[in-house]
């Protein structure tokens, strides 16, 4: 019964340890009372810098290209969400919403309806883009998604030529669920794929510009730390009681005392 109570209080302490690790770390939208952007950019150059969490607006015309970027950190599944609202007439049009991660590679989405088309006259259009988990560390020839910038692309495809031109609007908004130990992987980047960060010297880290400023709200994590560390604990204290328990299970009854002989 010892044993018992002893692997119950274990369980329960590393059960408490480990569910805040889990929880959906989703950005909230900021307090500070700070205005969402309401432009795009033109280019990656140019990209509008936004938080996950808050939606940005931007107004455009058919046939742009519209550019934001977004942080993400090891351990987050960014989810990308744009709206195209349409003018009054228009033909049937075909929008798409692209990402690509801060070495510009464009990032495969794992679901989501990244390629719409809109009838004649609809009113708008939704798109989105669910990617795949970001990765502490990954093989250079691989294309995996790795901590730093990404950049959003918005625009029309295969547009009509009576349609060039036509005023727009979109609203974009990026969120991530935190998946956590699950995909935690040996290894980490010496710096986030931020573009201009590598290039900078020490002494000028602080004051050097880079072409994103955007970081997480607690910094990059780099793989740090994930609820990886949890789990493999839990998986140690068990195996510790498991052999403590065998081994008062197997060892038998205890031996009697000895009885002196002229008792």
């Amino acid at each position: 019964m010892r044993t018992v109570s002893v692997l119950s209080a274990a369980l329960l302490a590393l059960g408490l340890a480990a569910a805040p690790a889990a929880a959906d770390s989703s950005p909230s939208p900021s307090a500070d009372g700070e205005a969402a952007p309401t432009r795009a950019g033109t280019s990656f150059r140019t990209a509008t810098e936004i938080e996950q969490g808050r939606q940005a607006t931007a107004s455009g015309s058919t046939g742009d290209y519209l550019y934001w970027s977004f942080p993400a950190d090891t351990g987050q599944r960014p989810t990308v969400r744009a709206t195209v609202k349409l003018p009054q007439a228009h033909a049937s049009q075909t929008w798409q919403v692209d990402v690509y991660d801060g070495l510009r590679r464009r990032q495969a989405c794992q679901y989501g309806a990244q390629t719409r088309t809109a009838a004649a006259d609809a009113p708008s259009v939704e798109l989105a883009c669910v990617l795949r988990t970001v990765r502490a560390w990954s093989e250079p020839w691989a294309d995996d998604p790795l901590p730093g910038t990404y950049y959003v692309r918005l625009t029309a495809i295969g547009v009509p030529t009576s349609d060039l031109g036509l005023p727009v609007g979109s609203e974009v908004r990026v969120d991530s669920a935190d998946i956590g130990g699950s995909a935690a992987v040996d290894g980490s980047l010496a710096k986030p794929l931020v573009p201009g960060i590598a290039t900078r010297p020490e002494e000028e880290q602080e004051d050097a510009a880079v072409l994103a400023g955007l970081e997480p709200e607690d910094g990059w994590s780099s793989g740090r730390w994930s609820d990886r560390w949890v789990w493999t604990a839990l998986g140690g204290a068990l195996a510790a009681l498991a052999g403590v328990g065998g081994y008062a299970l197997t060892r038998g009854p205890g031996r009697p005392a000895r009885v002196p002989p002229n008792a």
